[in-house]
């Protein structure tokens, strides 16, 4: 599913300088919708796929203007259903690894973006499509979404991050039991573990996503980066030390005009108006 957007309200890839063969980038206001585009292998990931995530994930971290980016897949099958299989297939050990490296830094990339980033996961998120899943900030799913880890179904493992991830997100027991059976799961059982944070109507699915990012959008720029940061970096980190940059962030947040903005309008009881200093 695609968000219904016309021609006036959107700035597209070509607009913006990008040049993208498997994916779409296009800017709605302070959103940036980016829409892996192979519908025909069910938007599967190659090496160009990825390079292309980079690319537009990279011009929307660079943009001051967007405050928060959609992912979503072409057509309504699939969000992304996998590594391209026809690709993967004559990797060898060397390719294999490097290929996971980069697919890992493009994943990297997207969950320290600094912005939100809401997987509207259109249908199948499988093996990569779920790992790109989990590196965004949340996750709402259709209602015949379906989300699995079946390497071992193919003699291999989750390479882009899966691993680490999903455990993080669902917990060991979980994450064990889909990524060693291979089986996939629905969109309600993954609203159930916690791997999805809604689930939702298809032709509701670009509009929530909308919806939140705009929530996030009306709230100061610096805290929203920092609070994204601090929760990075806490969950790779002992309490403790998650403690002391939450601090140290704290501090930071409250040096800024935007604090200032904030806690006077909320004293004068008016909306405020953030400028992101």
């Amino acid at each position: 599913m695609t968000s219904p957007l016309t021609a006036s309200t959107l700035e597209s890839s070509s607009a913006t300088g990008l040049k993208l063969e498997n994916a779409l980038y296009e800017k709605k206001g302070s959103i940036a919708h980016v829409t892996v585009n192979r519908p025909k292998v069910l938007n599967a990931l190659n090496t160009a796929t990825w390079t292309d995530l980079k690319a537009a994930f990279e011009e929307a971290k660079a943009d001051a203007s967007v405050r928060g980016v959609i992912l979503t897949g072409a057509g309504d099958k699939a969000f992304i259903a996998g590594a391209d299989i026809s690709e993967l297939a004559h990797l060898g050990a060397y390719e294999a690894e490097e290929s996971s490296r980069f697919g890992q830094h493009v994943l990297d990339l997207i969950e320290n973006l600094g912005k939100p980033v809401i997987a509207a996961i259109n249908g199948f998120a499988l093996g990569g499509g779920c790992e790109t899943a989990m590196a965004c900030t949340m996750r709402i799913a259709v209602e015949h979404a379906r989300f699995g880890q079946p390497e071992v179904k193919l003699g291999l493992l989750p390479g882009g991050g899966g691993t680490q991830r999903l455990p993080r997100l669902v917990g060991k027991g979980h994450a064990l039991q889909l990524i060693l059976t291979g089986e996939t799961i629905s969109a309600q059982e993954a609203y159930r573990i916690g791997l999805v944070n809604e689930v939702v109507s298809a032709d509701s699915l670009i509009e929530r996503a909308e919806t939140i990012l705009k929530q996030v959008a009306a709230n100061a720029p610096i805290a929203v980066k920092l609070s994204l940061d601090a929760v990075n970096k806490g969950m790779d980190s002992s309490q403790s030390a998650g403690l002391a940059l939450e601090a140290s962030y704290f501090g930071i947040c409250a040096a800024t005009e935007d604090k200032k903005e904030g806690t006077s309008a909320f004293l004068e009881k008016r909306v405020p108006q953030f400028l992101g200093r």
